[in-house]
């Protein structure tokens, strides 16, 4: 299976549904709203006059969103109805960015610039079949000294719903619609792969990025999950026998000197 094909495919059909969503609220990015969650803003710190790269971006909210902040940002993401889009918000706006249609593996072979920052965030590592590889890009991408930060989804809830928490060479290939309010009920075929913490941790070391901070977080900033209840205002959670789940971690890091 051609798993690219597949996810982009499954990607284009998404990014039609995401972008008229109450969800996205494309609406109010456009008066000014800023989407990046406080944990990320309050983990990265000022991006002002740097350069950043965002992988696997979508259609460019959280990128631009940067961009809003002072960062010069490029986005890269695997479906061309996601760039396109991307692309229309930043003339629209006057922004100082850059999107380029590419999967993460392909964007990584060809790159030739070095970036301040690279930013990945929620929902992104489980469309990679390989960590190593996706740690190279980073690496490659990155200037000396700068910093890697991600903000993902635990997988330990993936491992509470039925999937497998260490990662297996043969993917998860399933039928499913999307999670934002206006779903119509529609599927699309997706092709994921499960990465436990550790890999995440390793395939960073491996290629010289310096772990300064490894954090978890009992919610999330997305009420994206069946059965979410809501604490405080804008954190969302679920609970296990009584417990909360852990929903996400983040990972900041340097690059070697």
């Amino acid at each position: 299976m051609d798993y690219v094909k597949v996810n982009k495919e499954s990607w284009n059909k998404r990014t039609e549904i995401h972008f008229s969503s109450e969800f996205y609220d494309v609406a109010g990015f456009l008066k000014g709203k800023n989407t990046l969650t406080s944990i990320e803003l309050d983990e990265v710190g000022d991006v002002s006059g740097k350069d950043l790269l965002h992988l696997q971006c979508h259609f460019g909210l959280d990128t631009l969103s940067w961009a809003r902040l002072g960062a010069r940002v490029t986005g890269v993401d695997l479906s061309s109805s996601a760039v396109e889009k991307a692309t229309m918000l930043s003339k629209q706006l006057q922004l100082d960015s850059h999107f380029i249609c590419s999967d993460l593996y392909s964007f990584g072979d060809s790159c030739e610039a070095e970036y301040d920052i690279v930013f990945t965030s929620y929902g992104v590592l489980c469309w990679l079949p390989d960590l190593d590889k996706w740690a190279k890009v980073i690496a490659r991408s990155l200037k000396p000294g700068g910093v890697f930060y991600m903000a993902e989804f635990h997988p330990f809830n993936d491992f509470l719903s039925g999937y497998p928490y260490f990662h297996q060479t043969e993917p998860d290939v399933e039928n499913e619609g999307t999670y934002t309010e206006n779903d119509k009920g529609d599927t699309s075929t997706l092709v994921t792969w499960a990465h436990p913490l550790s890999d995440v941790v390793n395939a960073l070391l491996k290629v010289g990025i310096q772990i300064c901070q490894l954090n978890e977080y009992p919610y999330s900033p997305y009420n994206c999950f069946a059965g979410m209840t809501e604490g405080e205002k804008g954190k969302f959670y679920l609970s296990h026998q009584g417990q909360p789940i852990p929903l996400v971690y983040t990972i900041k890091g340097n690059k070697k000197l």
